[in-house]
């Protein structure tokens, strides 16, 4: 069952898929209708599932699940996993490597593989103040209020001077 993203409980449940790249505008009204379609069928054991989704700065997809209705199963999320792998796929896009870092550079996102990150960071080149995106936040509460945040305040900490 698809609802608006921004109507879901702070307690629902977040996974964030990260671009390697940004989304066309043409390619972000295909994705929007997509992502539509498969989280309007989305179920557990036939039961259906109340959720939707997020689409920020052209190349972050967050899918939001209130689990107060009905809670995913394994088999939910892995049809969840397979549809973004179907993403990935057709738009020739990286959304499931987690060993990548997003931040901000200004008004633009950057999106660097974690090694090149790290080294970044022991130049000096990202510093606390740096914004970066931390994709490990676990429900809707949690995107809002720490998803974008200064380096200083995410788990990048650990790689600031």
């Amino acid at each position: 069952m698809l609802v608006d993203f921004n109507t879901l409980p702070d307690t629902a449940r977040v996974w964030i898929y990260q671009a390697n790249r940004s989304f066309t505008d043409a390619e972000l009204e295909s994705i929007n209708e997509k992502l539509a379609s498969f989280i309007e069928q989305w179920t557990a054991h036939g039961a259906d599932l109340k959720a939707g989704f997020d689409i920020k700065y052209k190349r972050f997809i967050t899918i939001g699940l209130d689990q107060q209705l009905n809670a995913a199963t394994g088999c939910s999320i892995d049809a969840s996993v397979h549809f973004v792998q179907q993403l990935e796929k057709e738009y020739g896009v990286d959304l499931m490597d987690k060993m990548n870092v997003s931040y901000k550079q200004g008004e633009f996102v950057a999106y660097k593989p974690l090694a090149d990150f790290k080294k970044m960071a022991k130049d000096g080149a990202i510093g606390k103040k740096t914004i970066v995106f931390n994709n490990l936040v676990v429900n809707k509460g949690e995107y809002i209020e720490n998803w974008e945040v200064p380096a200083i305040d995410s788990w990048h900490s650990r790689f600031l001077k």
